[in-house]
């Protein structure tokens, strides 16, 4: 498998297309010791049976972080899939063990699955966030992701009370700015 090394020097397993059933269950655990909390406190739920069968799904890639010794660190799912209409690459998980955090790992994984997008020539990254994550909210905005149109809106309720949402949908343009050859006209 062909390895790349990340920011600091960490082996990474690049670009999987698929993942080993103890590879797998060591990422859930991330996911599990991360964001279990966060995912039953959503409306989303968390149920270990469905985030299993979702990070099972055939079009899904991973980017893997491992120890010298072969163990998970952390990792990165993506899929290159439509939302929306829009050719996009799509974030489904960022989790990082705390020996890993605040390395510029995730900064590097982030930017591997941008380049990844780039290459496909799709129209944006995308991923979902919970709200009360403030960490991760401010990491995504640092690296020029912001609310998506389609994110989840406030919705106000018949007696007048107003629920927030408890995830946003960020999103940060692939795209190059045009440039047709022409100088902006200025005074």
């Amino acid at each position: 498998m062909p390895r790349i090394e990340s920011a600091n020097g960490l082996p990474l397993a690049s670009y999987r297309a698929s993942i080993t059933a103890a590879d797998l269950e060591a990422c859930l655990e991330l996911i599990a010791t991360s964001s279990a909390k966060a995912y039953a406190a959503s409306g989303l739920g968390w149920s270990v049976v469905k985030k299993r069968k979702e990070m099972k799904l055939p079009d899904l890639r991973y980017l893997l972080l491992k120890n010298a010794t072969d163990r998970i660190q952390g990792f990165l799912s993506f899929m290159l899939t439509y939302e929306d209409g829009h050719e996009v690459v799509y974030c489904y998980e960022l989790h990082l063990s705390p020996s890993a955090q605040r390395k510029g790992i995730g900064k590097h994984l982030v930017g591997l699955v941008e380049t990844v997008g780039k290459r496909a020539g799709v129209e944006k990254s995308m991923l979902t966030v919970f709200t009360e994550n403030h960490t991760a909210l401010m990491f995504y905005e640092r690296l020029g992701y912001s609310k998506d149109d389609y994110s989840p809106q406030p919705r106000k309720m018949r007696n007048g009370t107003v629920k927030m949402p408890t995830y946003l949908i960020l999103s940060k343009s692939l795209q190059e700015p045009s440039t047709d050859g022409k100088e902006l006209e200025g005074d």
